[in-house]
């Protein structure tokens, strides 16, 4: 069975990020990949030139044209950008009951634009993340939801997990912004914490990565028997990716991961 992924989230003009990001990751990862688009942005790999919102009446109507034809195995949310938006997705959810559920919670881009209005990180926090399956926020999204400092080691990711579990069923907490030989993330649901490490790699082609994981995610969740499996083999997927990216010469600054790389020859 051919499983279908949705991708909610915004564009990425230069194919590294967002939605497109999705769409390659759901292909390379053997899925059906389809996309709802919430904002239109003007970004190229040395950052963020615009951005041009759509509204959450047009994010709903895009959504209904689709579930009420084609079957949605998985969603995963990216960027959303509004209150109006984050509310038109959360209401998507109560109404369709979507299987898997992951949210990329993308507030700011790698280039320090920000790309969710300040007051939807109330809607996202109260209404989204309590109905999703699993967020995965990196250290400064993290921050950004809890209203704390980032944290700067192991010790403190730990301690914001728990606070972030209060709020969603089933937390990914990435620490690919701390320093040291190892990249940890840590995975908490259903009550047990499990801590997945990987080298890290010295590459400066980062662009997506959030974005790939998450939609990695939900293009294995449906075929695999839990959400450490799945989120195992997603972070194996994404270590390939950077592993390979220097494969790719794609723009002035920071570059995509190479989401081909099992099946290109080169």
């Amino acid at each position: 069975m051919i499983f279908n992924c949705l991708s909610i989230a915004g564009t990425d003009p230069s194919g590294g990020a967002g939605m497109q990001a999705d769409l390659k990751t759901f292909s390379a990862l053997g899925t059906y990949g389809m996309s709802v688009v919430t904002a239109v942005v003007a970004q190229n790999t040395q950052g963020v030139d615009g951005v041009h919102q759509l509204s959450g009446e047009f994010v709903t109507q895009q959504l209904d044209v689709l579930l009420h034809d084609v079957r949605v195995d998985s969603v995963k949310i990216g960027m959303l950008g509004s209150v109006d938006v984050v509310q038109a997705v959360t209401n998507f959810i109560k109404r369709y009951n979507p299987p898997y559920i992951i949210l990329d919670p993308v507030m700011i881009s790698s280039s320090g634009s920000r790309l969710l209005e300040e007051n939807a990180i109330d809607a996202m926090r109260e209404e989204l993340l309590p109905l999703v399956d699993l967020v995965t926020p990196n250290l400064p999204e993290a921050a950004c939801l809890l209203g704390v400092s980032e944290a700067t080691n192991e010790t403190k990711m730990l301690e914001q997990l728990e606070e972030l579990s209060r709020l969603s069923s089933g937390v990914l907490l990435k620490g690919g912004h701390l320093i040291g030989v190892q990249s940890v993330d840590l995975l908490k649901i259903d009550g047990e914490v499990t801590r997945l490490s990987t080298p890290r790699i010295q590459t400066t082609n980062t662009r997506g990565t959030g974005c790939t994981l998450s939609a990695a995610i939900a293009a294995l969740r449906p075929a695999q028997s839990d959400w450490a499996s799945a989120v195992s083999d997603a972070k194996d997927y994404l270590f390939g990716a950077l592993a390979t990216s220097q494969l790719l010469q794609v723009g002035r600054g920071r570059g995509p991961v190479h989401h081909f790389y099992e099946s290109w020859l080169v």
